[in-house]
Parts: C-alpha cells; sequence; structure tokens
C-alpha cells in the first residue's frame, strides 16, 4: 500500500519546494528593486504583507474548494497560478507604467496559489497510509527548508549571471518546478478527504485552550520564521556590509539550512522527546538570537545568530501541525486551514512591522522588536500548554 503512494508523497514534497520559491525568492532581489525602481524598506516590506494577506485569503476559502474540487484538483489548481504568477512576474513590469504594482499584481496571483498549498499538502500527507505521521510531517517541512536554500543559491547566482537589469528571466527560470509539479500531480493516486469527517460538527476544539496555544504558535511561528528570512539578506549586505553573493549564502542559506537540518532531526527522533520542552527551549533560542542580530556589532557572530535562528524556528510549524492532528484526528481541512491562516498571518505581519520599525529606525531596531514573537511563542508553550496535550503518533 505505502509503495503506491511514494510518488504522491514525491509531489507534495516538490509542493512545499514550489512554496519555498514562492516565499523567498523575490527578497533576494530586494536590492535590485532599490537599485532600479528606487523602493524603500516599507515599501519591499509592503510586498511581502501583500504575499501573505493573500495567503490569508486562499486559507479562508480553501476548504470550500476541496469541497467541490478534491485535493487533487486543488494540486493541480495552486501549481497552476503559481508557475501563471511568476511569469506574469517577468513580463508584466517590463510593459506596464509602474513596475512595482506589476509586481504586487504578479505576487497576488502566485501567493493564491501558495496559499492553497499551504492548506493541503499537510493533510494529503496525513491521509497517506504511512507509519510515524509526526517524522512524516517533519520531514514535508524539511523540503521547504531545502527549496528555500535551493532558492537562495540559485537566485545568488542568477542574479550574478543575468545583472540586475535583467532580473525578470528569473521567475521565467522559477516557473518551471510548479508548472512540472502541476503535470505530476495529475498522474499520481491521492487519497481524498471524508467530507463527513472533513467538517467538525462540534466548535469546541475551537474554543479549547489547547487549540488557542496552537493558533498563538501558528501566528508567532510564522513571525519569528519569516521576518528573519526574509530580511536577512538586506541585514548582512546593508547592516553588516557584507557581497551580495557571500552574504546571501552565509545569511538566508545558512538560515534555511539549519531550518531543514532541525526539522529532519525532529523527525527521526520523533516520539523520543518531549514536544513542549523542544518548543521552550527552541523558542529561547530564537529569542536570544534575535537579540545577537539587534545589538551584535562582529559580523561572523551576527551571521552565525542568522543560521542558528533557523533551527530554533525548525520544529513550530510542523510541531504545532503534528500535535494538533493527534490532539483533534477530526479536525480536518478546517483545522489545517485555520492553522495556515493564522501562520500566515505571521508570515504577513513580522516582517511587514520590521520593515516599517526599520525605516523609522533601523534594521537592528527592527529585529529587535519582532524578538517579541518567540517570546510570546516561549511564554505560551511554558504557562498554557500542557505536557499531556504534546503527544503525537
Amino acid at each position: 500500500m505505502e509503495k503506491s503512494y511514494k510518488s504522491t508523497k514525491t509531489a507534495c514534497y516538490i509542493g512545499y519546494v514550489v512554496q519555498a520559491i514562492i516565499n523567498n525568492f523575490l527578497p533576494i532581489l530586494f536590492i535590485v528593486f532599490q537599485n532600479n525602481y528606487g523602493l524603500r524598506y516599507e515599501k519591499l516590506g509592503r510586498i511581502i504583507l501583500v504575499n501573505f494577506l493573500i495567503q490569508i485569503v486562499s486559507d479562508m476559502i480553501t476548504p470550500l474548494i476541496v469541497n467541490i474540487i478534491g485535493y487533487k484538483g486543488c494540486a493541480i489548481l495552486c501549481h497552476g497560478l503559481c508557475a501563471t504568477g511568476l511569469v506574469m512576474l517577468s513580463l508584466l513590469p517590463k510593459v506596464m507604467c509602474d513596475a512595482y504594482i506589476a509586481i504586487l499584481i504578479s505576487v497576488i496571483i502566485y501567493a493564491f496559489g501558495s496559499g492553497i498549498i499551504e492548506v493541503i499538502i499537510s493533510p494529503m500527507i496525513e491521509l497517506l497510509p504511512f507509519k510515524n505521521k509526526a517524522a512524516n510531517m517533519a520531514f514535508l517541512h524539511s523540503f521547504y527548508c531545502w527549496g528555500q536554500a535551493f532558492t537562495v543559491i540559485c537566485t545568488t547566482v542568477l542574479v550574478s549571471f543575468f545583472g540586475f537589469l535583467n532580473w525578470n528571466l528569473i521567475p521565467l527560470v522559477w516557473a518551471t518546478v510548479p508548472f512540472f509539479n502541476m503535470f505530476f500531480f495529475i498522474k499520481v493516486p491521492v487519497i481524498e478527504p471524508d467530507k463527513v469527517n472533513d467538517n467538525v460538527k462540534s466548535n469546541s476544539i475551537f474554543l479549547s485552550r489547547e487549540f488557542l496555544c496552537f493558533v498563538i504558535f501558528m501566528l508567532c511561528a510564522g513571525a519569528s520564521e519569516l521576518a528573519m528570512a526574509q530580511w536577512t539578506s538586506m541585514f548582512v549586505q546593508k547592516g553588516l556590509g557584507i557581497n551580495k553573493v557571500i552574504g546571501d549564502l552565509t545569511g538566508p542559506c545558512l538560515f534555511a539550512v539549519s531550518m531543514g537540518v532541525g526539522r529532519v532531526l525532529f523527525g527521526v527522533i520523533s516520539g523520543k522527546f518531549s514536544y513542549r520542552k523542544a518548543l521552550i527551549f527552541n523558542n529561547v533560542l530564537c529569542f536570544i538570537c534575535y537579540l545577537v542580530v539587534a545589538f551584535c556589532k562582529i559580523p561572523v557572530l551576527c551571521l552565525i545568530a542568522c543560521a542558528v535562528c533557523g533551527f530554533s524556528v525548525s520544529l513550530s510549524w510542523p510541531g504545532t501541525y503534528s500535535l494538533a492532528s493527534a490532539r483533534f484526528p477530526n479536525g480536518g481541512t478546517l483545522m489545517f486551514s485555520i492553522f495556515a491562516l493564522f501562520g500566515d498571518l505571521g508570515c504577513s505581519c513580522g516582517p511587514w512591522l520590521l520593515g516599517v520599525i526599520a525605516d523609522i529606525f533601523n534594521l537592528r531596531t527592527g529585529f529587535l522588536v519582532c524578538s517579541v514573537f518567540p517570546l510570546i511563542m516561549f511564554l505560551t508553550a511554558f504557562f498554557l500548554l500542557k505536557e499531556k496535550d504534546c503527544k503525537v503518533n
């Protein structure tokens, strides 16, 4: 039985690589946009904000789309939207008078597809007949990290190869990945959700203390991860004065790699440690990393803090999904949709807030303000989450 769904698992893994491309390649071009179009920090942060706000809208309506066309139909649709948005990003800024508006329009299209990916891929993996669900979830989310590292490296190389003026060729290169996976999903078998179980009859679980903890985790996990991931490239170049190529490879790339290593590690040792204690430790570590980036004047230590921050946020997102799936087995697509919504809300607010603070003060102050997110997550895990609610399969 497991063999027949290995191709499905592969398609899901590639789906998270697609999402990593969507969320991470554009920030590598921020300095290009500053040079070419004179965009301020707030406008650059607004691109991230629009990306994740659209994903929030997508999160809210995806359960309705799933009920109409199922998981397979949604998987095909979202990859088609991602490919279309990337192609538009390549073409529209060249033909529209306002390149910034052209960028935002393109972002809206591919962000909608990315939002659907976030909602459906995790429950698709949960439904597959594989053992050790928590490990599978951790490995799935690790592919977002490998995709992020791959995206950073390749985008940096492509910028060097094409130059700042020909940046619009880069989205065309990335559009090939969702385009390929769209056809891959057409061929693979998909287990569709049971509509009876997928509709939660009682709202009581959504009002429980445990569920509130998970929602806070998703919000703060998204903000903690993306505030660092999206602004590291700009920070190492302007804040530390490091060359763009070296800065991208030692900043956001190491962040992604360490996050991927963390998720693989948690997948390997899943069931052998306390998720609650791990969340507490990781968020203390994340808080310290943000403080180092905010205050430390030694470039090497700042780069190390950026990288270690990736490890510190690695468990938060997949760990919350696994905990909630075990605690609320009948939550279904609606539960994953709510988690994705709050996760994307954090992903939008964190980087945007950092950009706003950076415009008023500087990037370091922005990182200092955003250190509140891992702090909130630590306090929630320490005071509100009970050990008995942290058992996973």
